[in-house]
């Protein structure tokens, strides 16, 4: 059986809406967004009730894609969801089966591998970010030039989540768990020999956008145990409220997000 550790860091008061959760062979991570309007479920409790439908699945022989598509649907019914309205999720997947390490990725999570011959690979969706590009760099821009998070920047971000929901879930734009079922398969798929894998790390772009900032090694993070991954996650949180606090040496949409690292290694 693998082991995986892990840690969380919600970006302000309550649990946030990053989920981690290991099962058997497996583990689970999951970055929830918030809804695009106020009378649906929220992205925490959608989080929670996907969390627990791909957990009760995901150790079957059924393929990846499969498992998370069986999952988007009973979350989607048991909430009430109605498509293009509703909370959404990355989502990143690892699993063992047949002496294969198995990774889904839907969404801008990441997972970051070390195979046997010193290659570090990355498994991650990045379609989200090639849309609406012309607002992402605007905002950005805007920070890089001091301009913090004022009246004009909300604004920009507003402009963005309207461009961002007319392309979810469509062939043109990106691919979310949500509340189409069929989104599952068109997840980032890739598959190592358990054997060949060093180590892997599965993080949200909450902890793993500052991490690759800071010029971190992502080879010390997969030996961490959980209270050094705790820790850094703390150390992530304080640089941005203490160092970047405008965000403008790592342009980012808010502050602080939430943060979520799991971790596994051959040797444990």
């Amino acid at each position: 059986m693998m082991h995986f550790l892990g840690a969380s860091l919600p970006a302000g008061r309550g649990r946030g809406q990053d989920r981690w959760q290991a099962s058997g062979d497996a583990a689970i991570v999951l970055d929830g967004a918030s809804s695009f309007t106020p009378t649906t479920a929220d992205a925490s409790e959608y989080v929670d009730h996907l969390l627990q439908d791909i957990a009760v699945r995901i150790s079957s022989q059924a393929d990846l894609s499969a498992v998370l598509s069986e999952a988007i649907q009973a979350t989607s019914e048991r909430l009430d969801l109605q498509p293009g309205n509703g909370p959404s999720s990355t989502v990143l997947l690892v699993r063992e089966r047949d002496a294969l390490l198995e990774f889904l990725a839907l969404g801008d999570s990441t997972a970051i591998i070390k195979t046997g011959d010193g290659v570090v690979h990355r498994v991650s969706d990045d379609r989200l970010s090639r849309t609406a590009v012309h607002l992402r760099h605007q905002y950005r821009t805007r920070l890089e030039a001091g301009s913090g998070y004022d009246d004009s920047h909300r604004s920009l971000l507003g402009e963005l989540q309207h461009h961002e929901r007319q392309l979810r879930n469509t062939p043109e734009g990106y691919w979310i768990a949500e509340a189409q079922p069929e989104a599952a398969h068109e997840a980032i798929r890739r598959t190592f020999e358990v054997g060949d894998v060093a180590w892997a790390v599965l993080a949200t772009d909450g902890a793993q956008r500052p991490i690759d900032h800071l010029g971190l090694s992502w080879e010390d993070v997969a030996l961490m145990g959980s209270s050094e991954l705790s820790s850094l996650l703390q150390r992530l949180h304080d640089w941005e409220q203490f160092e970047d606090p405008s965000a403008k040496l790592l342009p980012r949409a808010k502050q602080h997000d939430d943060k979520v690292i799991v971790t596994w290694d051959a040797e444990r």
